[in-house]
């Protein structure tokens, strides 16, 4: 695992987008990290388009959307992926799909709101958006 590779979950996207505090604050923080590398999936692109469609205009879409393009490394989801991805035992299987994806990027970290989806998986530091200080800077 590369201690500088971080991934994000789409449910602290979600909440930076809609103000939360503690994802806010969160990412602010990781954006301030310099030499680590910060990776969100394509898949949470679409998650992320996906929910705000119901209520936000295309124009704010697209701006939040190009926000999240210039702040991290955007990974391809694929079909070896999907595979990889149902070979897991985790509960939810587009949580599989993101930590997968995690792995194969070799992350030493991945920030979620979901902490207790991930208790299967012991290869990354699943952390919550509140503990995420504990990367040093």
């Amino acid at each position: 695992m590369n201690k500088n590779h971080i991934f994000v979950d789409t449910n602290v996207l979600l909440g930076y987008f809609i103000k939360q505090q503690r994802d806010v604050e969160a990412l602010m923080y990781l954006f301030s990290l310099i030499g680590k590398k910060l990776y969100i999936s394509s898949l949470s692109i679409a998650q992320v388009v996906s929910v705000l469609q119901k209520k936000q205009t295309n124009e704010t879409i697209t701006d939040f959307v190009r926000y999240l393009i210039s702040k991290f490394n955007v990974i391809s989801f694929t079909e070896n992926d999907a595979k990889e991805a149902l070979k897991l035992k985790g509960s939810d299987i587009e949580d599989n799909i993101q930590y997968a994806m995690a792995i194969k990027l070799k992350c030493f970290r991945f920030v979620t709101n979901n902490v207790k989806d991930y208790t299967n998986f012991e290869d990354i530091d699943v952390v919550k958006p509140a503990k995420i200080r504990k990367i040093p800077r």
